[in-house]
C-alpha cells in the first residue's frame, strides 16, 4: 500500500495500480456536497405538495381527480403498472447476469437491485391511492376470493417485495461489516445489519449460497408479476383488454422500460459521485445492446397485438383501436412508436450513435414511451365500452398530476438517501473481480475452446 501523487490510497496488483476501492465508492456516505441538499430540499417539496393534494382527496373525495364513468382509472393504475414495470430493472437483469457469470455485471447489480426496492413501494402504494377509502384496502386480505386477480395481485406483489429485498440485502452484508469496522455515527445500526459478518471462509460461502438460491428463485417470481398484473385487465372482456399475449407483452414491456431507467440512474450518479473509472463505456454499449433487443421485441408484440384485433374486426374492439390509431388518442400513441422504437432503433443500431450520450437520449425516451404505452392501454379501453354509451372523456386534474411528480420526487430521494447509507457500487464484488476473475475468465475460456491435443492431432491428419 502507498500513495499517488494525489495522495490518495492505491493498491498493486499484477503491475496495474488501482485506487482505493473504499475511497472512492464509499466517497458519497461521508461526504456530501451542497448541491445534494439543494436538490433533496426541492424533491422534498414536490412530495410534501403531493401528500397535501392527497389529504385533500381524502377529504374531498375522488372528485379531486379527472376520473369519472366510464374512465373510472386513470393516472393511478397507469403509474402502477408503470413502476412495478420499472422494478424488473434489478431482480431480472441482476439475477440473470449474476447467473450467466457477466463479469461485467460487477459495478451495476447494485443500482439494478435498489431500484426495484424504492419503485415497489411506490407502485405497490398507488392502488391505495386510487381508492376513495383506502381502509377498504384490508378487505382483500379479509375476504379476498380466489378467482379474482386483484387477490393474485397482491400475493404476487408480496412475494415479489420480499425476495427482492431480502436479495439486495444479503449482497448488502460485507459493505455493511466494512462500514461498521471503520466506525461513524451509525456505528449501531451498521453493527445490527452486518450479523456478526467477519469475512470468514464458512462466512463467505454461506452468502454466495445464499444468493445463488435467491436469484434463481426471484426470476421465476419478477415474471409472475408482470404476468399477473396483465391479467387484472385480460381477464375482463372489456374491448382491447381480452387478450391472451398480454402476459409475455406486459414482461416484455417491463424488462424494457426497467433497463432504460437503470441506465439513466447509472449515468446520473456516475456524473454525480465521478464513478467514471466504474461505470464505463463498455458497460453502457452492453446495456444499449440489450435495449435494443427488447425494443424490437416489443414491436414484435405490439405488431401481432394490434394486427390480430384489427383482422378480427370486431365493433367493440375496432372503436377502440381506431380510437388509439387515428381519433383522440393517435398523438400519444404514435408518440409511444416514435419513443419505444423508431428512436432506439435509429441510436442503437448505429456505431457512431451508440455512445454514452445516445444510450441516454434512447433510455429517457423509452421510460416515456412506456408510460405512454400504460396509458393508451388503459385509457381508451374505459372510454369505449361494449355498453352504448358515448366515448368518455378523462382528462388528469392537479391532484393526480401532482402525485405523479410525488412519486417520481420519492424514487429520486429514496436512492440519494440510499447512497448516503449505503455504496451504491458494490465494493465487495469490485475487490473480487479484480482478485479472482482473470482466474475465473480464463478458466472458463480454457473449457470453452478445443484443446491442444485435438489440435495436434488435427495437425496430424
Amino acid at each position: 500500500m502507498f500513495k499517488d501523487v494525489n495522495n490518495k490510497k492505491v493498491f498493486k496488483m499484477k503491475n496495474h495500480h488501482y485506487p482505493d476501492e473504499d475511497e472512492i465508492l464509499l466517497r458519497p456516505i461521508y461526504k456530501t456536497g451542497k448541491g445534494f441538499y439543494a436538490l433533496a430540499a426541492a424533491l422534498s417539496a414536490i412530495f410534501l405538495f403531493g401528500i397535501y393534494r392527497y389529504i385533500r382527496q381524502l377529504i374531498f373525495g375522488l372528485g379531486e381527480t379527472g376520473m369519472n364513468e366510464p374512465v373510472s382509472w386513470g393516472f393511478y393504475i397507469i403509474s402502477f403498472v408503470f413502476f412495478i414495470g420499472i422494478s424488473h430493472a434489478g431482480t431480472l437483469i441482476s439475477a440473470i447476469l449474476r447467473l450467466s457469470k457477466a463479469e461485467w455485471r460487477r459495478p451495476i447489480t447494485r443500482m439494478a437491485e435498489v431500484i426495484t426496492g424504492i419503485v415497489l413501494l411506490i407502485g405497490g402504494i398507488h392502488p391505495i391511492i386510487d381508492l376513495g377509502r383506502p381502509d377498504r384496502i384490508l378487505h382483500i386480505f379479509e375476504r379476498g376470493r380466489l378467482q379474482s386477480p386483484l387477490l393474485w395481485d397482491v400475493t404476487s406483489i408480496t412475494a415479489y417485495f420480499t425476495a427482492s429485498t431480502i436479495y439486495l440485502y444479503l449482497p448488502l452484508i460485507p459493505d455493511i461489516a466494512l462500514l461498521r469496522d471503520r466506525g461513524n455515527k451509525l456505528h449501531k445500526l451498521y453493527k445490527i445489519l452486518a450479523w456478526g459478518y467477519q469475512g470468514t471462509e464458512k462466512q463467505k460461502h454461506i452468502l454466495e449460497r445464499a444468493i445463488s438460491i435467491l436469484m434463481v428463485m426471484v426470476i421465476p417470481i419478477a415474471v409472475s408479476v408482470h404476468t399477473v398484473i396483465s391479467w387484472i385487465f385480460s381477464m375482463t372482456l372489456q374491448p382491447g383488454w381480452h387478450s391472451t399475449i398480454f402476459g409475455p407483452y406486459f414482461v416484455v414491456g417491463a424488462i424494457f422500460s426497467g433497463i432504460a431507467a437503470l441506465v439513466i440512474v447509472m449515468i446520473a450518479f456516475r456524473k454525480a459521485y465521478h464513478f467514471e473509472d466504474y461505470l464505463k463505456e463498455i458497460h453502457f454499449r452492453y446495456l444499449g445492446t440489450l435495449l435494443l433487443v427488447m425494443s424490437l421485441l416489443w414491436f414484435y408484440f405490439t405488431f401481432a397485438e394490434y394486427l390480430t384485433t384489427f383482422y378480427g374486426h370486431e365493433p367493440p374492439e375496432m372503436r377502440v383501436f381506431l380510437y388509439k390509431f387515428a381519433d383522440g388518442y393517435a398523438p400519444y400513441f404514435w408518440l409511444m412508436v416514435v419513443c419505444n422504437f423508431i428512436i432506439p432503433v435509429v441510436f442503437l443500431s448505429n456505431k457512431k450513435l451508440k455512445t454514452i450520450g445516445g444510450v441516454l437520449i434512447s433510455s429517457i425516451a423509452v421510460v416515456i414511451g412506456m408510460w405512454l404505452e400504460r396509458l393508451i392501454i388503459i385509457v381508451p379501453s374505459m372510454a369505449n365500452p361494449r355498453l352504448p354509451y358515448p366515448t368518455g372523456i378523462y382528462v388528469p386534474s392537479l391532484t393526480e398530476i401532482s402525485l405523479f411528480a410525488a412519486a417520481v420526487s420519492a424514487f429520486v430521494l429514496g436512492f440519494m438517501g440510499f447512497s448516503k447509507l449505503f455504496p451504491l457500487i458494490s465494493v465487495w464484488e469490485i475487490k473480487e473481480g479484480r482478485k479472482e476473475s482473470v482466474s475465473i475468465v480464463t478458466e472458463r475460456l480454457n473449457e470453452y475452446l478445443p484443446s491442444t491435443r485435438s489440435t495436434e492431432a488435427l495437425k496430424e491428419i
